[in-house]
C-alpha cells in the first residue's frame, strides 16, 4: 500500500533514484536534532534582537509560563533567564531539555 507523501523522488539520468525532496518542516522536525540545526525563524528573530533563548521559545510556541513550568521554576526566574546573553552551561542544558532542543541548538 502506497500513503499519500509529500517527499519527492528525482532520478538520475540513469533512471535511477538519485534525490529526495521533502518540505522543509519535514526536514527540520525528522533531522533538525540530529544535526544541530536552527530554522530560518529562528534566526531571524535573534537578528531582530530576540535572545536565542526567547527566539526558540516564540518559535515552538510556548508561553514563559509553560517553560518555567518545565523547568520547575517561577516565571518571573525564568524571564530573567531568557532575557540573559550569558547563561552558565548547566541553565542552557536545562532549558534546552524543556525546549526539546539540542544545547548547542541555543549556542549560536
Amino acid at each position: 500500500m502506497n500513503a499519500p507523501t509529500n517527499i519527492q523522488m528525482i532520478n538520475g539520468p540513469d533512471g535511477k533514484p538519485a534525490f529526495v525532496v521533502l518540505p522543509y518542516e519535514e526536514f527540520i522536525r525528522n533531522y533538525g536534532h540530529e544535526r544541530d540545526l536552527i530554522p530560518h525563524d529562528v534566526v531571524s528573530r535573534t537578528v531582530d534582537g530576540a535572545t536565542p533563548v526567547r527566539a526558540w521559545r516564540e518559535y515552538l510556541g510556548l508561553t514563559q509560563m509553560e517553560v518555567a513550568s518545565r523547568l520547575d521554576i517561577a516565571q518571573p526566574t525564568y524571564a530573567k533567564q531568557e532575557a540573559s546573553n550569558t547563561l552558565r552551561k548547566s541553565s542552557r542544558e536545562k532549558i534546552a531539555i524543556a525546549l526539546g532542543i539540542t544545547a548547542a541548538q541555543l549556542d549560536f
